[in-house]
């Protein structure tokens, strides 16, 4: 008989759910002494794991579970056994710990396989779709979304006698999950996903873990899938639990009974101090404060810098607004027709500013899409959708490493002087292709309105950029600008 070959897996972080219920009893019975130890050690305790200051990376995330299942929900991704192991006892050494018991647990594993990309795994094919890599790496280095619900259940396919979905070829049940996965990009933008595996690591083959402000949008993602033949014929499912995201300084307020998250506290922010950079690895889509990817505290320099010549630097539309931009080699009608279904989702949040799509006007450059946000989880959330955009060869500020990139975004040109805004660019797309370090400038206009656009530009370095920008023809070109255009253009460097 033939040895029958699995899909290929690829594994990332480990994840545990680590579910606590509180002892009631233990606790209206305690003394003050005791419990205000307590809620600092447990303070303490989940502020440094959500700061992730026990490891290189990672994430955690605290929760309230709703129901008798539990009290206590502490979420965590760590890239070993051993952070997941330390954790775990790290825990049980807090006075907290004297209050809690372990409710449920479940311990899984990030991955990907053959059902997404069989390329990936084929050691002579290289992987060029710079987008598919990009997802791939999210989905093993996930980021907790920033929602306030969660809802969590483990699942293993059927095995029975009728429906064995282990018996299916290799094609077939591709198919099956490539129609189920069509189900959840309708929700793109309201449901975030972390799958994670977990054969031979706990009871059942998978853990899903669902995200969303909405608990409805969960609840009718599910129903949905229920119907599609890969849940209704092949899946089987533990129990369910749902939980609200609590921040751990309101470890006071949850134990007392009171609302939470307090008053006040709208959104459910990660721990200051180093956290910032916690997550590692390069599959974040990270657009935060600063407009410059991967050069830290120079973002601050050049704005300062810039300044100093009299040009604005900051973030586009405003310091408080976070841009997505990815380049995309697909037909643009193609394009436009599957980011119209994002944005669709992405219009219920109120997060949402601005997503579309923008083509070059050099025919052999590829097309744009920008998506704006007015925080930069948002953005983050938003870049990990938009990354299975069909073609997708580079996020802006991703790619070459030895080249500097501006970007001139949303000259928005009164429309009776387009022409005139058109022709100025070409000219001055002469006096640049004389400039030394200047490798290629495209000018890209919105579809959907042909007075909105943006100057993307790619330098060898920031000098020979900034060189440009204290030329004559600079000069000229913003005074120019002073007629023609019916907004402030802004100017974000994405290096």
């Amino acid at each position: 008989m033939e040895r029958r070959r699995p899909p290929q897996t690829e594994e990332g972080w480990y994840v545990l759910h680590d579910f606590r219920s509180i002892d009631w009893d233990a606790w209206r019975n305690a003394p003050e002494r005791r419990r205000s130890q307590a809620i600092d050690d447990g303070i303490d305790y989940l502020t440094a794991c959500e700061a992730v200051d026990d490891a290189e990376a990672g994430d955690s995330a605290t929760f309230s579970v709703l129901g008798h299942k539990a009290d206590l929900l502490v979420l965590h991704l760590r890239p070993t056994l051993a952070d997941i192991d330390t954790l775990e006892r790290r825990f049980e050494h807090t006075a907290l710990a004297e209050f809690t018991e372990r409710a449920d647990s479940y311990l899984s594993v990030t991955e990907v396989s053959g059902y997404m990309s069989e390329d990936y795994f084929d050691e002579d094919s290289e992987v060029e779709d710079a987008g598919l890599e990009r997802y791939i790496e999210s989905r093993l280095k996930p980021e907790i979304p920033d929602s306030d619900f969660l809802s969590f259940y483990p699942m293993s396919k059927r095995r029975g006698p009728d429906h064995n979905w282990y018996e299916l070829p290799f094609d077939e049940r591709a198919d099956y999950l490539a129609n189920h996965g069509e189900i959840g990009k309708d929700y793109a933008g309201r449901v975030t996903q972390i799958i994670s595996g977990s054969v031979g690591l706990d009871d059942f083959e998978w853990g899903v873990t669902l995200f969303g402000d909405d608990p409805m949008d969960v609840k009718e993602l599910l129903y949905e899938m229920r119907f599609d033949p890969s849940s209704s014929r092949f899946a089987e499912f533990g129990r369910f639990l749902s939980a609200r995201r609590v921040p751990p300084t309101d470890l006071a307020a949850f134990l007392a009974g009171e609302r939470v998250p307090t008053e006040g506290d709208g959104a459910h922010h990660h721990a200051d101090g180093d956290a910032a950079g916690h997550h590692g690895g390069s599959g974040g889509h990270h657009h935060g404060d600063d407009s410059v990817s991967g050069h830290g505290d120079e973002s601050g320099d050049i704005r300062d810098e810039l300044e100093d010549e009299g040009i604005y630097a900051g973030q586009p539309h405003g310091e408080d607004v976070h841009a997505v931009v990815l380049y995309s080699a697909a037909d643009p009608d193609d394009l436009f027709e599957e980011v119209d279904g994002y944005r669709e989702n992405f219009d219920h949040y109120d997060t949402h500013v601005k997503t579309a799509v923008y083509e070059a006007q050099d025919a052999d450059s590829e097309t744009a899409v920008v998506s704006l946000w007015e925080t930069d989880r948002a953005a983050n959330t938003a870049a990990g959708f938009l990354a299975e955009l069909p073609d997708v060869v580079r996020q802006a500020g991703d790619d070459e490493d030895d080249s500097w990139g501006t970007m001139g975004m949303f000259y928005t040109v009164k429309p009776e002087h387009r022409s005139d805004f058109v022709g100025t660019f070409d000219d001055v797309g002469g006096v640049l292709a004389d400039m030394d370090g200047h490798r290629k400038t495209d000018l890209l206009v919105n579809r959907e309105d042909e007075n909105d656009m943006f100057i993307a530009s790619r330098w060898d370095s920031r000098e020979d950029a900034m060189a440009f920008f204290r030329s004559d023809a600079f000069s000229e070109t913003v005074e120019f600008g002073r007629d023609v255009l019916a907004d402030r253009p802004r100017h974000v460097f994405l290096a």
